[in-house]
């Protein structure tokens, strides 16, 4: 995930989606970039999870987040002067929720299944979109979530690591965090500058962590190009085609496919990691991935405050 869905992290809700537009090849299309999206985020955290042995969950973290930061500055070029010290203040909180969530999310990742790190994390943006949408027929996508947790704890995909399960937990929290901040760095600064600006303040406070555990194994060219292509493939890329994706989707349909990011995690998990999970774990991640949609489809009517009526909580 943990990049911005960034899921991992999830992708970061800057823009202000368009007004929908009519159904037709353009949605279909938008649709493929948004699923394209998905499949790229997850299948870089697997890619993640083969750095681990090299440098470790901190120094994944460092060399994701220090290239997107790189590559995000290089093609906002966001402006430095003109900003409040408010603008500054949510732009280092997102950039604390952004290390945050990649670091918690690495961590579970080397403790537990991705399918099943990702099904727990996406618990964080679950809650916010149940409180959001202020429905009593919201807690019942909450019960099913609920079920699908119990579903997961009864099974043996998460190893017994009540640590991983945490972390992942913890992840899902500041995803949650994420996303309030996300939106209100996209309210005070333009285009993606306000997620250029918080990655970097995420890679320099990861910088000592990375370099304390990893040491000299951060420029191992190995390490350097896995940690490139985890940065690609889980923030840059994925980032840039829910962006594209925005322009022509709606905000609740773009939420409700994002929710399949535990089913493509678990996919990703077995066919590059050699993770397999149970019947019973499969049924959970998708009572956990029904739960997601059916709340947030309810949150996109009752948006969270300071957002639009079509923005996402789960961008």
């Amino acid at each position: 995930m943990p990049d911005v869905r960034l899921s991992d992290p999830p992708a970061p809700a800057v823009p202000r989606p368009a007004a929908a537009s009519s159904p037709g090849r353009g949605q279909v299309g938008a649709v493929a970039l948004v699923v394209g999206g998905i499949f790229s985020q997850q299948f870089g955290s697997a890619v993640a999870n083969l750095l681990f042995d090299r440098v470790g969950a901190p120094g994944v973290v460092t060399l994701r987040l220090t290239v997107s930061a790189m590559v995000l500055l290089a093609l906002c070029r966001p402006a430095l002067r003109g900003h409040r010290r408010g603008d500054w203040a949510v732009v280092v909180a997102f950039g604390v929720a952004l290390g945050g969530m990649n670091l918690l999310f690495y961590q579970a990742l080397a403790r537990i299944p991705l399918g099943t790190a990702v099904t727990l994390e996406v618990l964080g943006p679950l809650v916010l979109s149940v409180v959001a949408a202020r429905r009593a027929s919201s807690w019942l996508w909450a019960a099913l979530a609920l079920a699908g947790v119990v579903l997961l704890g009864r099974g043996d995909a998460g190893g017994g690591d009540l640590a991983g399960a945490a972390f992942a937990l913890g992840a899902g929290a500041m995803w949650a965090a994420y996303i309030l901040l996300a939106s209100r760095a996209g309210s005070r600064f333009p285009k993606a500058d306000g997620l250029a600006l918080a990655m970097a303040v995420g890679a320099l406070l990861s910088l000592p962590a990375g370099t304390v555990g990893a040491g000299s194994a951060l420029l191992n060219p190995v390490a350097l190009a896995l940690g490139a292509a985890v940065a690609l493939l889980s923030s840059v890329l994925p980032y840039t085609l829910e962006l594209m994706s925005l322009r022509r989707l709606p905000a609740g349909t773009f939420a409700v496919l994002m929710s399949l990011a535990p089913a493509v995690a678990a996919l990703a998990g077995r066919l590059v990691l050699g993770q397999d999970l149970g019947a019973r774990e499969t049924l959970a991640i998708l009572l956990v991935v029904a739960a997601s949609a059916g709340a947030v489809r309810a949150s996109v009517r009752s948006p969270l405050p300071g957002q639009s009526a079509g923005g996402s909580v789960l961008l």
